[in-house]
């Protein structure tokens, strides 16, 4: 035990002299955490649309007036001509068409029926789609609103309806930064722990004093310890930062479940990517070559962790890689914890799981460690 308090007193002087390494480690967390939120939002909001009006008739400024008012829409255009329009698509100002025949009010009138033509710049899907979704509802409710004018109310019958009333669960007002804030913070949380520790190790091995150690009586699991406990407690302390300052302050998030739980899950995690960054130090010669294996590994971890797009909605294969990704089950239980207030019971198999990489990391480490050195 003297030992390791003597490399754990070595590691926090390294790491706290390292004027460049510690706003990396405190500062630019926060400041993504209270950024990547505001981005990182699927509700689609001021979507361009150009209004090719040929009518000019008060149906057809009750229309236009109801799809901007929704709140949905930005007017990009306005005027009679298409071609006008369409140039507007060509140049990526706009990204939908609303063109409005000629006679729109009269056919409504006296045909009672009219058609609408709306063209949907479609090289962005997810927008396209939704923003075709949005125009498609605002004209089914202009179409609605109109038909009840026309009704006589002497004639008019009410008949027995339905009604439907939503209650939304765990996150009654849809806000996307409920969701989105937890995944954040559990993939920082990863890149502290796997990426700095990496880093800090294959530093060792550029400078030259891993050769010192080595030949030094210290046992191979204190050099181990010495290494990995520094950033475990560091990733602990960004963590509650993380949730405490920022997620509560800022965007007024309270963890609805135990936080032992949730802090107990984090520990477990962290020494599974701390074992992770070890084995990559292990394999890695210069900081440099660290780091662009790093940066491979934190891609997959990003982007096939269900953080922005969910895990049931990709491919066979892609699920697969899913459910190696240690990264994949802490965002869930976050999201579990944090949102909907789960227990033990709901995190058990995820707990296991977590478990289980934390074994294989740094068993998989501690073998190759002692190969190569």
């Amino acid at each position: 035990m003297r030992q390791l308090r003597f490399l754990l007193q070595k590691e926090f002087k390294q790491i706290f002299r390292n004027r460049a390494l510690l706003p990396i480690i405190f500062v630019v967390p926060v400041i993504q955490l209270l950024v990547l939120p505001l981005a990182a939002d699927y509700a689609i909001k001021n979507i361009s649309i150009s209004i090719v009006d040929h009518d000019h008739s008060s149906y057809s400024q009750q229309l236009v007036s109801k799809v901007i008012s929704s709140g949905y829409f930005q007017l990009a255009d306005y005027g009679n001509s298409y071609d006008v329009a369409f140039r507007q698509i060509e140049l990526d100002e706009s990204d939908l068409i609303l063109e409005i025949p000629a006679d729109f009010e009269k056919g409504l009138i006296r045909e009672n029926h009219q058609q609408l033509f709306i063209a949907v710049n479609a090289i962005n899907g997810t927008k396209a789609g939704l923003g075709g979704a949005y125009l498609n509802r605002i004209i089914a409710d202009f179409n609605a609103e109109i038909r009840l004018d026309w009704q006589d109310p002497q004639r008019f019958q009410e008949f027995p309806t339905i009604e439907i009333v939503s209650s939304n669960w765990f996150n009654p007002l849809l806000n996307y930064r409920f969701f989105m804030v937890p995944g954040i913070l559990a993939v920082l949380v990863t890149m502290v722990g796997a990426y700095m520790c990496s880093l800090n190790i294959v530093k060792e091995k550029e400078v030259g004093t891993i050769e010192q150690i080595n030949v030094t009586p210290i046992k191979k699991h204190h050099f181990i310890l010495g290494k990995l406990i520094p950033f475990w407690m560091i990733g602990i302390f960004i963590f509650s930062v993380g949730l405490f300052l920022v997620a509560r302050l800022v965007y007024g998030i309270i963890p609805m479940g135990s936080l032992g739980l949730l802090y107990g899950f984090l520990s477990i995690f962290l020494i599974a990517m701390l074992g992770f960054g070890l084995l990559l130090s292990t394999y890695s010669e210069t900081q440099q070559q660290a780091m662009s294996v790093a940066f491979f590994f934190m891609m997959i971890f990003l982007l096939m962790s269900g953080l922005f797009t969910p895990i049931e909605s990709m491919p066979h294969w892609a699920k697969i890689i899913a459910w190696c990704n240690p990264v994949t089950y802490f965002i869930e239980v976050m999201r579990m914890i944090v949102l909907k207030g789960s227990g033990f019971a709901d995190v058990k198999m995820q707990l296991l799981k977590t478990i289980g990489f934390a074994i294989f990391f740094n068993s998989w480490a501690i073998i190759n460690y002692s190969k190569t050195n």
